[in-house]
Formats: C-alpha cells, sequence, structure tokens
C-alpha cells in the first residue's frame, strides 16, 4: 500500500469519501494504482475529470501515482 493526496475540484468535489478536508483526501492504494483505476475506485465517471495533475505536472489515465503523490483533479470548465 501507498499514501497519496486527492483533490477534486468544482462539482467532483461532491464525490470526495467522507471524512475529507476541503478539496483534499488522504488516502491508501494498491502498489502500481493507475489514475484510471483510482478515479473508477472512487466512482467517478470517466466521462467526467478533463484535467489531471500529479504533483503539479499533466497527467495521463495510465500513469501510476507513487507515494506522496498529489493528485488534482479538474471537472470540464467552460467560461472566456
Amino acid at each position: 500500500m501507498t499514501t497519496i493526496k486527492l483533490r477534486l475540484y468544482a462539482s467532483l468535489a461532491a464525490l470526495l469519501p467522507s471524512g475529507s478536508s476541503g478539496h483534499s483526501y488522504e488516502m491508501e492504494v494498491e502498489e502500481g494504482t493507475s489514475i484510471d483505476q483510482l478515479l473508477d475506485r472512487l466512482k467517478i465517471p470517466a466521462s467526467m475529470p478533463k484535467i489531471v495533475f500529479v504533483n503539479g505536472l499533466h497527467a495521463k489515465d495510465d500513469q501510476i501515482v507513487k507515494y506522496g503523490d498529489e493528485i488534482a483533479v479538474f471537472p470540464p470548465i467552460a467560461g472566456g
């Protein structure tokens, strides 16, 4: 197991598990867990997140998370 910090923003914040603080949640995941597996575990629809960062850098869905990673997930954002 490894510990990560998950941050969900805007409409996604409502999907954080109970016990979350603000927009973030520290959680344990299995070694070798990918971003898409993490989002699936939290029952976040694959079509919902549009921008995912790991430690401030754009991430792909198949990227494996590591101990101490901070994952930030944003929904589609409209505006101009």
